[in-house]
């Protein structure tokens, strides 16, 4: 109601000031071209001072407004660099951004046309261009020289026994696989893959790797304090992994896996408890338009505890096993209990 409110506001204001312009243009048609024209430099000139003042004002209300409830506190450690990161550089801009308005604005206040006064040419100066060259140029590469640090450290090669899982994209939907006892992705190759059977990532049953390989889709478990690798895939066209809360995002792009990894600092839980929400969920989000149903992608990110993990872990089924529910070896009878031959009941 606030908001609707506020709107009415801006546009009386607007109408307001119109009728006032257009009233002043009926006075200067009848007062004389000349007394009109500097007439409109002057409202000109007074406007400009209130859009300036305006604002100034809007853009401090919505930084108050919405501080802290867009993006919150970074759920990674990575995320706290990439944080410091971008207010480091929304501090340079915004400083940047403040002086050249209010110069802007002032001056196109301050310099409106006047008989007493002739504009001053000023045609070259080598200096003043060095400045505002150089300047630029020492700031953006300093900025864009930390942002290829982070990158390459957030691509880069993950901590030896960091959690590996397996992302892939497809319309529209995401799957996630994570490597069996052996520790070890098995093959797969794009044209096995029938979904008929529930072979969504087309798993190379003649690699012995692959049968402990879990398959699960739209609910990725990581866990709490341990770096988690994350191999990107694509099945049909380019999709982006998106993980806004923990400050990174990444393209998957069909035949070329991409790599990324992160730390988690908060389980799911905890963050409920910070965030005061209940139905709080980490999200994976696809970050490019793949098609008409883009907008219902997305999967949820379960942080947990290692023994949290590892109950998991152990209730699911491989892949394997749910193609080929015959060859599932807890459906097979122990030899222990298998009846003992009658021939050699006496021996």
């Amino acid at each position: 109601m606030s908001t609707i409110f506020l709107l009415l506001i801006l546009f009386l204001g607007f109408l307001i000031t119109f009728q006032i312009a257009k009233a002043s243009e009926y006075v200067g048609v009848l007062k004389g071209e000349k007394k009109n024209f500097e007439q409109h430099n002057r409202i000109n000139g007074f406007l400009m001072i209130a859009f300036l003042v305006l604002g100034l004002i809007g853009v401090y209300w919505c930084n108050e407004l919405y501080r802290g409830k867009i993006l919150g506190e970074s759920a990674s450690v990575h995320g706290e660099q990439i944080d410091t990161m971008l207010y480091i550089t929304i501090a340079i801009t915004g400083v940047v951004f403040v002086i050249t308005q209010v110069l802007l604005f002032w001056f196109a206040f301050k310099y409106q046309y006047s008989e007493k006064r002739k504009a001053y040419y000023f045609p070259h100066d080598n200096r003043l261009e060095l400045i505002w060259t150089v300047v630029p140029a020492i700031a953006l590469t300093v900025l864009v020289g930390f942002g290829l640090f982070y990158w390459f450290r957030i691509t880069g090669e993950a901590p030896k026994g960091s959690l590996e899982v397996e992302v892939t994209g497809k319309q529209f939907g995401w799957i996630f696989r994570y490597p069996g006892k052996d520790n070890t992705f098995g093959k797969k190759y794009y044209k096995e893959i029938n979904d008929n059977i529930g072979n969504q990532l087309g798993l190379v049953w003649d690699d012995p790797y692959t049968h402990d390989d879990i398959v699960v889709g739209n609910e990725m478990y990581i866990i709490k304090n341990q770096p988690v690798k994350l191999i990107i895939n694509s099945r049909d066209v380019i999709h982006d992994v998106g993980l806004v809360h923990f400050r990174q995002k990444m393209d998957a792009v069909p035949g070329t896996p991409t790599t990324m990894w992160l730390i988690p600092k908060y389980t799911t839980d905890e963050m409920k408890v910070k965030l005061h929400n209940p139905d709080f969920e980490y999200e994976l989000s696809c970050d490019q338009m793949c098609g008409r149903g883009h907008y219902t992608m997305r999967a949820v990110v379960k942080v947990v505890t290692p023994e949290e993990f590892i109950l998991w872990k152990a209730k699911q089924k491989p892949n394997f096993v749910q193609v080929f529910p015959e060859k599932d070896p807890s459906t097979q009878p122990r030899i222990d209990t298998l009846p003992k031959n009658p021939t050699n009941a006496g021996l």
